[in-house]
């Protein structure tokens, strides 16, 4: 008598609570910076309130969360590589590729800038980091901020790793910033878990930024349904949603108004069509 009192008092507690149902619940594979920033975390209640949908997310670099799209274990993407992203798509992974929004990757480093670098166009700001063996801490981790970086190191024609000083952290945007200032070193970073690593750090921080505007530091986002013909668990219908919703001129304004004590983190940019 217990045992069936307590499924029903279950049941009907599943049936009172209107996002408890799987077939709502959407998963998504994302980049670190979107997490660090506080984006998702100010985005979510409004993304479920507007849909009904419950978004759960694992915060990874970019080149993880497309082994986990991959490996069917994601519905949809948020990630900033659009090399790579097309690659995916590509091969059939993903369908639906839409730009939602962007940034800029700068280059940051001691106040004291031992390389001499502040200024610079991206290219002799790496050289010179290098020639002066100044130390350079890497993500290291084919996420999508170690994606860009090692295209510019490319672009400069420079072979970073000869360097005993450059330092691979293995780990997220913030972790990676942490060990850039524990080791007085340079690094590359989004600009949005830039600003909100400096207003956590505050007056301890001792790292400043010495390049940036530069257009070979564009950082875009976009977002990408995983194929439901190669992972047929892949909510296809939510995930629809869960694009439209990211390129909906509301949405859009919202990310343009999300600010971290006046500065704007993101820059809406999307457009409707796929492939882009």
């Amino acid at each position: 008598m217990f045992r069936f009192f307590l499924s029903v008092c279950v049941l009907g507690s599943l049936a009172l609570t209107p996002f408890a149902r799987a077939a709502d619940t959407l998963m998504m594979a994302t980049t670190t910076s979107t997490q660090d920033s506080g984006l998702l975390e100010y985005l979510e209640p409004v993304f479920k309130k507007e849909t009904g949908i419950e978004l759960k997310w694992v915060a990874v670099g970019t080149g993880k969360a497309l082994e986990i799209a991959k490996n069917c274990d994601a519905d949809v993407l948020l990630v900033h590589a659009p090399s790579a992203e097309m690659e995916f798509v590509k091969a059939g992974h993903g369908t639906d590729r839409r730009q939602v929004m962007y940034n800029d990757f700068i280059i940051v480093g001691p106040a004291s800038d031992p390389a001499g670098i502040k200024g610079k166009s991206t290219a002799e700001a790496l050289g010179g980091i290098f020639e002066a063996k100044a130390g350079f801490v890497s993500r290291g981790d084919q996420s999508g901020t170690h994606k860009a970086e090692q295209k510019l190191w490319k672009q400069a024609d420079i072979t970073p790793d000869k360097d005993p000083k450059y330092f691979s952290a293995g780990q997220g945007m913030i972790a990676t910033l942490n060990m850039a200032a524990e080791k007085q070193a340079y690094s590359l970073t989004d600009r949005g878990t830039w600003i909100t690593f400096a207003d956590k750090m505050g007056d301890k921080n001792p790292l400043v930024i010495v390049v940036e505007g530069d257009k070979a530091l564009f950082n875009q986002y976009s977002v990408i349904t995983v194929n439901a013909a190669q992972c047929p668990k892949v909510k296809k219908d939510l995930a629809q949603k869960f694009e439209d919703w990211w390129v909906a001129p509301s949405t859009q304004q919202k990310i343009a108004d999300y600010k971290l004590k006046g500065k704007q983190l993101f820059f809406p940019n999307a457009e409707s069509g796929a492939g882009k």
